[in-house]
């Protein structure tokens, strides 16, 4: 059974700022660099109209997995991501290289009094037996830190832009 990966996040401004804010180039630049972690990269953005498309890859370094994890994954975790947007919902997908381990689910963006909220539902699902369970446990862990990162940084980025 999978692990559910559950986060809502909320921004003083609007759900329409923070779409403006999906839809800029150098949003994604500079929030891969800010909060990606080690050797993170964008490996594509494609944006047309209300659609943003982005290809991630982002890592977990064996210093931040149990020992069951590292004993499997020596090097970490390295987690190609994507996250596609169209207007006010979206879909996203992630895995673990070298793992049977899937990430995925839903995004939405609504407005929520005077500022907007961010929502992800997902799960997540490793299917190695015994340790699955502790690999995703790490992945829902850290991918939950992530998203509190990322919503933190959508917000101070739309404060100074």
């Amino acid at each position: 059974m999978a692990t559910p990966l559950a986060f809502t996040g909320r921004s003083a401004h609007s759900a329409a700022a923070v779409r403006a804010a999906f839809a800029d180039e150098q949003y994604w630049k500079d929030r891969i660099d800010q909060v990606g972690g080690v050797n993170a990269r964008i490996e594509s953005l494609a944006i047309a109209g209300d659609q943003v498309r982005v290809e991630l890859v982002q890592t977990i370094p064996a210093t931040d997995l149990p020992k069951q994890v590292t004993a499997i994954k020596p090097d970490g975790l390295v987690i190609p991501r994507t996250e596609i947007w169209t207007g006010d919902a979206g879909t996203f997908t992630a895995r673990v290289d070298g793992a049977p381990a899937e990430v995925r689910g839903t995004l939405t963006l609504t407005e929520d009094g005077t500022g907007s909220r961010y929502v992800v539902d997902g799960s997540i699902e490793v299917n190695i037996p015994l340790f699955g369970k502790k690999i995703e446990a790490a992945i829902q862990e850290n991918l939950s830190d992530l998203l509190v990162r990322e919503a933190e940084f959508t917000d101070n980025w739309l404060s100074s832009h």
